[in-house]
């Protein structure tokens, strides 16, 4: 667990858009060290990515999002380490999760 401090509540006072642009910058991370050619830290990225996807399949206030959280897990999966059956793109991966960093932060 390399969020502690999230898994010890923090994270779920996080609205989803905070939630969901916080996982976004890991897998920003996660695809950039990758195109960069530095496996190791894209996948460190990559795993506190999917620590914060499993973190909010757990939060309460968002079980009516639960299929979908978990269907966009199951996609980045597949993306990252699968077969890229749905042909994601690395840039529709950073449209997608920029667009929740934009309503966080005019949130906020």
């Amino acid at each position: 667990m390399q969020h502690t401090d999230l898994a010890d509540g923090r994270w779920h006072l996080l609205s989803l858009e905070e939630q969901l642009a916080n996982i976004g910058s890991e897998i920003i991370r996660a695809l950039k060290w990758k195109e960069n050619g530095n496996s190791v830290i894209s996948q460190s990225a990559n795993l506190r990515a999917l620590e914060l996807f499993d973190l909010t399949l757990t939060d309460r206030c968002h079980e009516k999002s639960v299929k979908e959280i978990a269907r966009l897990r199951e996609l980045w999966m597949d993306f990252y380490y699968g077969e890229n059956r749905y042909r994601q793109t690395a840039e529709q991966w950073r449209k997608y999760f920029s667009a929740f960093t934009f309503a966080a932060r005019k949130n906020a």
